[in-house]
């Protein structure tokens, strides 16, 4: 029994019978992008399809490590065609074949293939996927479990969920959103499974990648970044951190392993965006994690500081609901959240724990709202239960919200 993503499935039910289009599920490790092909396929099987039209083949695999050139994986392919009529190939994690694109493009201009494929980073969406299939695949981003999928996975493992949302969240913040650690209890047992992870990804996505000449310099610009989620960074000061601290490392290099946690999808980039301006502005930026497990895997330290763990799951949760997001400036006030919805409207969020213990806090939150001169919805999302109105502003409580799964 799998676990249905539905607001991943319902994106990619359209094309399932696409033979014209290239489904490419992108995603940090152990987000479940396996998963959602197992249950694509499910799906297929469950509609009548031939089980002999469903080639699907695990390049991650034992069976399948020696696969590593595109002459081979053709072959394999070829092997695996019992029907003729429309076949559907899954080939998960793709990546570890030197040439894949043409080999994937080939069998997609023969017709007769309904293609999906998983990639666990960027590299998948460069080179050449890009210049010979641009406008012949989507990417359909997953993330980890958002906090609605967090309540529902556990009660579909038959799980114990508190009746005190509260409760839940807390718990949802410490424990991170990978779907594994939802069926372990032991909570070392899951820290030491994210932090597995994390070594996967360097030892897979970046090592083969990157030319990552000093390790520990590396480590020390992931652990900054992972320590600071959420923090306004520039690369300068970065650099200039990591000086203080006795790594002796370059600008150029501190970008390079930036944008390769980034291609790894350890790290989300958020830019910021001047209101009056209506323009990007350059220099520092806010990362996000892609879970917050990876955080708390590497810190014995359980307090949780709500300011940036709201906002990174806020990002996440948004970034699943398919919204472009940036963070805003109004003069010199700041607005942690400008959404744009799939279908273009905009929206407006501030983050804070609480606003009701300081009217201070309160007037932070609500002024760059107020400062906004258009007609877009806008909202303060706190974890308060007693609920504000103020000039039009909506105040949301996160908790509910997120696990009702609404919209911004």
């Amino acid at each position: 029994m799998l676990f249905k993503r539905e607001k991943y499935l319902q994106k990619i039910r359209p094309f399932y019978d696409a033979e014209d289009i290239i489904k490419v599920i992108t995603g940090v490790r152990r987000c479940g992008k396996s998963s959602l092909m197992e249950t694509i396929a499910e799906e297929l099987l469950a509609r009548g399809v031939n089980p002999d039209n469903i080639i699907y083949l695990d390049l991650d695999s034992r069976k399948h490590r020696k696969i590593k050139t595109a002459d081979q994986l053709e072959a394999l392919i070829e092997s695996n065609i019992k029907r003729n009529g429309c076949n559907y190939l899954f080939i998960d994690e793709v990546q570890n074949v030197i040439g894949f694109e043409e080999v994937v493009n080939g069998f997609r201009t023969d017709g007769g293939f309904s293609i999906f494929i998983t990639g666990s980073n960027s590299y998948l969406l460069s080179g050449e996927l890009v210049t010979k299939l641009t406008g012949r695949y989507l990417e359909f981003e997953l993330f980890t479990l958002s906090f609605d999928e967090y309540l529902q996975i556990k009660q579909f493992y038959q799980k114990p969920v508190s009746p005190n949302l509260t409760e839940e969240f807390n718990r949802y913040i410490l424990e991170g959103g990978f779907p594994r650690t939802i069926t372990i209890d032991d909570d070392l047992a899951k820290r030491t499974y994210v932090a597995g992870v994390i070594q996967e990804i360097f030892e897979k996505d970046i090592k083969r990648r990157v030319k990552v000449k000093d390790v520990a310099a590396f480590d020390a610009v992931r652990n900054y970044l992972i320590n600071n989620f959420g923090a306004t960074t520039s690369i300068k000061s970065l650099t200039e951190a990591l000086i203080k601290n006795g790594i002796r490392i370059t600008r150029a290099t501190v970008s390079k392993y930036v944008q390769a946690l980034m291609d790894a999808k350890i790290l989300y980039e958020c830019n910021r965006f001047d209101m009056r301006s209506k323009k990007s502005l350059s220099g520092a930026k806010k990362y996000y994690l892609a879970d917050l497990s990876l955080y708390f895997s590497r810190n014995t330290d359980n307090r949780i500081n709500y300011g940036p763990a709201l906002e990174n799951i806020v990002y996440l949760y948004a970034r699943s609901l398919d919204y472009a997001i940036s963070v805003g400036r109004v003069g010199k006030l700041k607005c942690d959240f400008i959404f744009r919805s799939p279908a273009g409207d905009y929206s407006y969020m501030q983050v804070a724990y609480t606003i009701l213990l300081s009217h201070e806090t309160e007037e932070r939150e609500y002024r760059p709202l107020e400062e906004i001169r258009d007609n877009y919805t806008k909202y303060v999302g706190t974890t308060d239960y007693i609920l504000q109105k103020r000039n039009g502003i909506r105040h949301i409580n996160l908790i509910d919200h997120m696990a009702s799964c609404k919209m911004f």
